[in-house]
């Protein structure tokens, strides 16, 4: 989906229930649960801002957003997911990926929650069916998780003396690890190729993997 098919998308699953909660809260809030810091999200957030701007809406003005992030810690997200419940947010937007979703899921089912993810939202369980989502949730995937195979694929034509192919995962999530795992180690034999994984989920997991 291109940005700006993402950032309409967004600013307009965000509104529709603020317009509902207009008439009781002089100012309605969003809640923003991220798995990520803000130091990393700068492009996102002023995309998020500009998708609100689009459908009417702006943060100080006519409305407020309470900003919840994880720094990469992603047992953390049960417990802001929690507080943005706690606080009676109009509407959850779930950044950051699976984990995000999984844990604003878990929090209320009630709430309406926005996602964007990686992984099929129908067999992550977030969705009945991409027409018709039903529950609390929708939001948007970048199918990720179906790119893996041909992303080996890319590797192949642009190193094809490559035997071995390092591939980098984030233990943390596991519903998307899983998922595409699954999904390369298949397309690896015939591409003959040997998958070597490695696990990081922190700056420091990281430096380690590198240098391994």
């Amino acid at each position: 989906m291109r940005r700006r098919e993402f950032i309409a998308f967004v600013g307009g699953a965000a509104a529709w229930p603020l317009a509902a909660r207009a008439q009781q809260s002089a100012m309605p809030v969003i809640g923003f649960l991220s798995s990520s810091s803000p130091d990393l999200y700068g492009a996102r957030l002023r995309a998020f801002a500009e998708g609100l701007r689009e459908a009417g809406y702006i943060e100080g003005q006519n409305v407020a957003i309470e900003y919840r992030w994880a720094g990469g810690h992603n047992d953390s997200l049960s417990m802001l997911a929690a507080e943005l419940v706690r606080r009676h947010v109009a509407v959850i937007v779930a950044a950051g990926g699976t984990p995000s979703a999984l844990a604003a899921k878990a929090a209320t089912a009630t709430t309406p929650i926005v996602f964007a993810v990686a992984v099929d939202p129908i067999e992550a369980g977030f969705v009945a069916s991409l027409n018709r989502p039903g529950g609390n949730l929708t939001g948007v995937t970048n199918l990720n998780v179906e790119m893996g195979p041909t992303r080996l694929e890319l590797l192949r034509e642009l190193m094809p003396t490559a035997t071995k192919v390092a591939v980098l995962v984030n233990p943390t999530s596991p519903v998307l690890t899983a998922e595409f795992m699954r999904n390369v180690e298949a397309a690896a034999p015939a591409l003959r190729l040997h998958l070597h994984i490695l696990h990081a989920s922190t700056e420091r997991d990281l430096d380690t993997v590198f240098a391994a």
